[in-house]
């Protein structure tokens, strides 16, 4: 199969191309309302079809890059809002986490104090 399927496409292209060149009666292109008919109306109408479908696919490239972008900028927005939320909730509840907070400032506080005055200990000679 890996053989034949080049050679398949390769006739099915001629085919193709035999049935746009001697049979083009389906094919009629207007161009500022005058009728082109015949193998060179069928051309130029596979032509511009195929422009038209290679425009599309580069704006459609554009189109994702931008939106790319665009969402990226509005996820670092939607993180940096969600930053902000959490900084105002712990803002919100720290008056109500005082109680608690006391104590452990004063345990802290005496923890640090015996820490210095070990290496204070340990700095003077003997």
């Amino acid at each position: 199969m890996k053989k034949t399927a080049p050679f398949l496409i390769l006739f099915i292209l001629a085919l193709l191309i035999w049935n746009a060149l001697i049979d083009s009666s389906g094919f009629s292109l207007n161009i500022n309302d005058e009728d082109f008919n015949g193998p060179l109306g069928g051309i130029a109408a596979v032509l511009f079809a195929g422009g038209g479908i290679l425009i599309g696919i580069v704006v459609a490239a554009f189109v994702a890059v931008i939106l790319a972008l665009v969402f990226a900028g509005v996820g670092i927005v939607v993180v940096a809002a969600l930053v902000l939320a959490a900084v105002v909730t712990a803002l919100a509840v720290s008056p109500l986490l005082l109680p608690l907070l006391i104590p452990i400032g004063i345990v802290w506080y005496i923890a640090r104090r015996n820490r210095d005055r070990a290496q204070d200990a340990k700095a003077q000679p003997v």
